[in-house]
C-alpha cells in the first residue's frame, strides 16, 4: 500500500530522515515508536504531502505522489490525526466532521452529512454531535480528531501520538476504537509514546533513530533489542 525509497529531509545541515525504505502492506497497523527528535512527525508530514522530501520518493498503491498536494493525498485514500488536535472550537461536533468530508474527502453535501453521522456513530460521538468541540474533554477531542481522519473514508490512516495524556482506561476505549477501524480493512500507521497502546495492538513495531529504522519486527522483539533499549528505552 505504501512504500518510501531511499526517502530523506533534511533542514539546513542537519539530516532528520536519511534514505529510509520501508513498505506497509495492505491491511497492516504498524506502530512506530522514537525519542523526540528523532523525526516521527516529520516523516508523517511528508507522506502526507505537508513537507517535501528532500530526496527520494513516496509510492501510494504503486503510484508516485511525491509531487502530490496535501489534499489531493487526502481525496486519493490517506488520512490522518496531529499530535496537538486543532478542531473548529466554535463550530459543532458535527460540523468539524462534516467539514472534513465535504472539503477533505470532496464529497456532495447530502452524503457528507450521512457520512459524518455514520463516523460520529461509529467513534462513539453520536450524542455529543450538537456540542461545541471547544467544550469537549480530552478523550472526545481525540475521538473528534480520529472521526475527521475518517470521514475522509481513508485507505491509509497515520495517527499521530493519538493516546497522548489519556488516562489507562480512556486509552482502552481509544484502543476499541482503532480496533474496529483497522477490522473495517484501514490500513494504520500509529506513531505513539505509550508503548503499552502499541503492543495491545500493532502487528509489527519500528523503531526511529538517527535518521533511520533502527528495528522492525514483532513488537516483543523489537523492544527486546539491544539498540532500541539504548536509543529509546535507555540502558
Amino acid at each position: 500500500m505504501l512504500e518510501l525509497a531511499s526517502l530523506s529531509r533534511a533542514f539546513g545541515g542537519l539530516v532528520v530522515i536519511d534514505r529510509l525504505d520501508f513498505k506497509v502492506e495492505n491491511g497492516e497497523i504498524i506502530g512506530i515508536l522514537g525519542p523526540n527528535g528523532a523525526g516521527k512527525t516529520t516523516l508523517f508530514n511528508m507522506i502526507a504531502g505537508v513537507l517535501p522530501p528532500s530526496g527520494g520518493r513516496i509510492l501510494f498503491e504503486n503510484h508516485d505522489i511525491t509531487p502530490m498536494k496535501p489534499w489531493h493525498r487526502c481525496r486519493i485514500g490517506i488520512g490522518r490525526t496531529y499530535q496537538i488536535p486543532k478542531p473548529f472550537t466554535h463550530m459543532s461536533v458535527f460540523e468539524n466532521v462534516l467539514a472534513a468530508a465535504v472539503h477533505g474527502g470532496k464529497m456532495p453535501l447530502a452524503r457528507a452529512k450521512a457520512e459524518a453521522e455514520a463516523v460520529l456513530e461509529r467513534v462513539g460521538l453520536a450524542n455529543r454531535a450538537r456540542v461545541a468541540a471547544g467544550q469537549l474533554a480530552l478523550l472526545d477531542t481525540k475521538q473528534l480528531e480520529l472521526a475527521k481522519a475518517l470521514a475522509l473514508r481513508p485507505r491509509l490512516l497515520l495517527l499521530d501520538e493519538i493516546a497522548g495524556g489519556l488516562t489507562e482506561a480512556e486509552c482502552d476505549v481509544l484502543i476499541g476504537t482503532i480496533r474496529e477501524v483497522h477490522r473495517g480493512g484501514v490500513t494504520i500507521v500509529w506513531i505513539e509514546h505509550v508503548i503499552q497502546a502499541l503492543r495491545r495492538i500493532v502487528t509489527r513495531l519500528a523503531v526511529l533513530a538517527d535518521g533511520n529504522f533502527i528495528a522492525v519486527g514483532a513488537p516483543q522483539d523489537v523492544l527486546s533489542d539491544r539498540r532500541v533499549k539504548e536509543a529509546y528505552l535507555g540502558t
